[in-house]
């Protein structure tokens, strides 16, 4: 049975306010990369007293959704959905995981994903027995199940998924145009026809559109129409990101694809402020170290190359080797936290690098005064982070959307510069000397310079967006506004 966090206790008054809220439930895909957008909007929903907020998970995700969230008091329940029973088996799914970071392998990812599936009775449940009834469920299109069994009880879905509005835009694209194709076929570039200002090259298609044969990767084709099947039978799509970063695509969805696109963000900028330098002997090993930095006058560069894909631990050396040859002073936060970087790395490096190989607060580290630049494999949460702290990028996509990120990035936005992708004969590792290249020319050259200023106007957007009367203000109470409705 799915066990439930106690209701709120209010005051008679105040459960007459909160009675008339809308009553938004939300449901993250079991990843921390999605997980945490999700608890941000539900410290925006609450701290703008927009509606009552129900966060649904596992029972191995709890805790650190309890740690995310507002209290129960504030507004918010925790309802733990427990798998089904162990002899029930997907192929392919790691018994027990129930979390991305869990799994052994990549490989086994669209049978996570189908194995979240087996939790539809158990949500199912819980969506009808909420009290007061769910006005909506945002529900990650990864979950692409929920949005058909939220349908068939009444309730609307508002679709979540993590990515800009431009890697939506460009799926589409992809899905009709197929440019890998051309591109394997001889084309050195590939012009998006909407939008003719727009060319990709091969490094640039996002998976699984980067192959031509669409019969290749299967799995992953067959588990992405699932995903797009339930944000266009979704009410509407909320995004982390602002108007005046992706107005032309927002503008672009909105017209011609649907169903309505809401930019919310940077949702980052919904967490409760935190002091970010002064912590004093409490404050993490991180931190303590960064304010030294920031007192000696040193600028850091952070490095952190994703959660969820696992990077080779050979490339993981040419990092440390690159790092090591640039002469900056950096901090790395390492996945897996039992990487082999090196023999006599750490030693060689410290006093001006520190690796850390915990969990770490990543927007607290880049808002830091002292870190003035990240290397990062460019996942959403770490560019709208970044932006949002006026950090300037160098790009590295790792897989999944990322290349279409980087794209964004580095070639419209001009917020950061790229780590040239390797494809020799023999390896496909950047080797160490491009590393301390790109590093040394975010941190100290022409391009990084011109990156920082534009991140700096751009991070400027970005919170005026979130400010009261900003576009992503204004979005969020209009959507909100919009489920008082008739369906």
């Amino acid at each position: 049975m799915a066990s439930a966090a106690s209701a709120p206790s209010f005051s008679r008054g105040t459960r007459d306010a909160q009675a008339q809220l809308p009553h938004i439930v939300i449901f993250p895909f079991m990843a921390k990369s999605h997980t945490i957008p999700l608890t941000h909007l539900a410290h925006l929903l609450r701290r703008r007293h927009l509606a009552t907020v129900t966060f649904l998970t596992t029972p191995g995700n709890a805790a650190f959704v309890r740690a995310a969230l507002p209290s129960a008091d504030d507004g918010v329940a925790v309802v733990e959905l427990p798998f089904p029973d162990n002899d029930i088996t997907v192929p392919g799914f790691p018994r027990g995981a129930e979390c991305v970071q869990a799994l052994d392998s990549l490989s086994s990812f669209p049978a996570f994903v189908e194995a979240a599936s087996l939790l539809r009775p158990r949500f199912e449940e819980a969506l009808a027995a909420a009290r007061p009834p769910a006005s909506a469920v945002v529900a990650d299109a990864f979950l692409h199940w929920a949005q058909p069994a939220a349908a068939a009880l009444g309730v609307r879905t508002l679709a979540f998924f993590g990515a800009n509005v431009f890697a939506h835009v460009i799926r589409e694209l992809c899905l009709r145009n197929n440019p890998a194709a051309a591109l394997r076929g001889g084309a050195t570039v590939f012009t998006m026809p909407e939008f003719p200002d727009v060319q990709f090259s091969l490094a640039d298609i996002p998976l699984p559109f980067n192959e031509p044969d669409l019969t290749v990767m299967a799995s992953i084709r067959k588990m992405d129409r699932k995903i797009g099947r339930a944000i266009a039978g979704s009410h509407a799509l909320i995004v982390n990101t602002f108007d005046a970063m992706e107005r032309r695509y927002i503008e672009h969805w909105n017209r011609h694809l649907g169903p309505r696109a809401w930019p919310v963000g940077p949702l980052c900028l919904a967490r409760p402020a935190t002091p970010v330098s002064g912590h004093g002997g409490g404050a993490p090993a991180w931190m303590r170290w960064l304010d030294e930095k920031a007192a000696a006058g040193r600028a850091v560069l952070y490095v952190a190359l994703g959660t969820t894909a696992a990077v080779p631990d050979a490339q993981l050396r040419e990092v440390a080797g690159g790092l090591e040859q640039s002469g900056l002073d950096f901090l790395w936060a390492v996945r897996p936290v039992d990487a082999d970087l090196g023999t006599g790395f750490e030693d060689r490096v410290r006093g001006r690098g520190m690796v850390v190989r915990e969990w770490v607060d990543q927007f607290a580290i880049l808002r830091h005064g002292g870190v003035k630049g990240f290397l990062s494999h460019c996942g959403w949460n770490s560019v709208t982070e970044s932006i949002s702290a006026g950090v300037p990028l160098a790009v590295w996509p790792m897989g999944a959307e990322q290349p279409v990120n980087a794209k964004l990035v580095a070639d419209e936005l001009r917020i950061g510069i790229r780590v040239p992708a390797k494809h020799g004969m023999t390896s496909t590792l950047v080797e160490s000397e491009e590393i301390a290249r790109v590093a040394k020319e975010l941190m100290i050259g022409e391009k990084g310079a011109e990156a920082a200023r534009n991140m700096a106007a751009l991070g400027s957007k970005a919170r005026e967006a979130m400010d009261e009367g900003g576009s992503s203000w204004r979005a969020v109470e209009e959507m909100i506004a919009g489920l008082r409705q008739p369906a």
